[in-house]
């Protein structure tokens, strides 16, 4: 038999091209002691749902650390080491009471704060002795809106409870959920500063799974800010420019657009996030994604508030299905998980759209060598009072096609309907609403 006719001059090159590579060590790294998790410790990061705590405690995983959720008997939310410091016993089997746990082996109870409360069968003086010389390692835990908050960095660095503008607006649906990703964090967390792969991913490669718009490529625009980083995709719809906000918020916080109400045919002003969420990592080659899908008339509509919709809203596709759905129809995990468990960045050949992605990680290695060299990260709440004004979502305005309807003019579009935002930043409420939605009709009523 003879050999095929190759050409040997072109392709081919399997053998000289690595398929695996160094990660970004200083950024994938997040157990206590390194550079990127003590820099994420200096953060309320979301830990678990409140509809997970039952009446017996939870074990769970933060960042390489073993820790025990309870909620004690009068109603205070605790979470501590899970090993007991008499000797070692672990505290998901202990019992809550009504002034903190107590531990199932000899019956020592802990304060949420990890003080201790009684040691059984000891006399008096050995008692004081040995509360004044250990405790029970235990982090500040703050309950809001059905998902648990811990602060798991130095006790005398404790920043007040970050409150997002979104989160507060009336008249809408905020559902607490969970979304478990096989992989490293930062993988996980990139897709948000990544906004071209809606209309590939989400759009063009299997089916439709958001709205048929977002298919529409677009031009991109991204904002480096104090606190946050802003990728924006600017869109021509038929008779309409969809500007839609993808955003990240130091550290980890992330918000977007609807899923579904929106898709470029019909005007929104100001329309807000249908999503906001903590990428959490759990260690080093998995994460959660502690969120709420948001449901109203500037988010995503009520008929979508079903057992899946959160699930679709976070990755497109529902979590749990057969592995020839997932290669028929991949999602946010197949994409992200597709990547190993830790992704080899080094191996990375970025393009210009992936400029926000390059602008966060350069920014996050830089934020943890100054936290390295004794600086402690800025916290929002150095900006801003709470709530705090953020950006995600989508603005649709009525402008049809015209002669100079190029790049260009897309560009500029969107460029004008981010200064009208920027603008109105120190405002809340009503009045900031106010401000943008009417220069927004402003804006649209130019090319009429």
């Amino acid at each position: 038999m003879s050999t095929p006719s190759i050409n040997t001059g072109t392709g081919y090159q399997g053998y000289r091209e690595p398929q695996r590579g160094d990660s970004d060590e200083v950024l994938v790294r997040t157990s206590k002691g390194t550079a990127c998790g003590e820099y994420l410790r200096r953060y309320w990061q979301p830990v678990a749902l409140t509809s997970e705590v039952t009446d017996v405690p939870r074990l769970i995983r933060v960042m390489g650390e073993d820790l025990v959720l309870f909620c004690d008997k009068s109603g205070r939310y605790g979470l501590v080491h899970r090993q007991c410091p008499h000797r070692r016993a672990s505290m998901e089997f202990g019992v809550c009471e009504s002034r903190g746990i107590r531990c199932c082996y000899h019956g020592w109870l802990f304060d949420i704060n990890g003080e201790i409360l009684e040691i059984p069968g000891q006399p008096p003086k050995n008692v004081e002795l040995v509360k004044k010389q250990t405790s029970l390692g235990a982090y500040p835990v703050h309950e809001y809106r059905g998902l648990i908050f811990a602060y798991l960095g130095p006790i005398e660095e404790i920043p007040e409870f970050p409150v997002y503008d979104t989160l507060e607006i009336e008249n809408q649906t905020l559902v607490p959920y969970r979304a478990d990703y096989q992989c490293n964090w930062l993988q996980v967390l990139d897709a948000i500063l990544d906004p071209i792969h809606t209309s590939f991913l989400h759009s063009r490669m299997s089916r439709a799974q958001f709205s048929e718009g977002m298919g529409e490529i677009g031009e991109l625009l991204f904002y480096e800010r104090e606190m946050s980083f802003l990728g924006v995709s600017i869109r021509r719809v038929d008779d309409h420019i969809w500007v839609r906000i993808n955003e990240l918020v130091l550290p980890n916080y992330t918000q977007a657009g609807a899923a579904f109400s929106a898709d470029g045919t019909q005007p929104i002003y100001y329309g807000r996030t249908a999503f906001s969420r903590w990428v959490v990592p759990i260690d080093d080659e998995n994460t959660t994604a502690f969120a709420w899908a948001i449901f109203g008339d500037r988010a995503d509509p009520e008929e979508y508030n079903t057992p899946e919709g959160p699930e679709l809203i976070e990755q497109g596709e529902r979590m749990d299905r057969s592995y020839d759905e997932r290669q028929r129809f991949p999602g946010d995990a197949e994409a992200v998980e597709g990547m190993g468990r830790i992704a080899d960045q080094k191996l990375e050949h970025l393009v210009p759209s992936d400029k926000g992605i390059i602008q966060y990680r350069q920014r996050l290695r830089q934020l943890c060598r100054n936290l390295e060299n004794g600086k402690s990260p800025a916290q929002v709440q150095n900006f801003w009072k709470n709530p705090v004004p953020t950006y995600g979502g989508d603005t649709v305005l009525h402008i049809p096609p015209s002669a100079d309807d190029d790049s260009r003019f897309l560009l500029e579009i969107g460029q004008r309907v981010m200064q009208i935002q920027f603008e109105a930043e120190s405002k809340t409420g009503a009045e900031r609403d106010h401000t943008v939605i009417e220069a927004l009709i402003k804006l649209e009523t130019e090319y009429h």
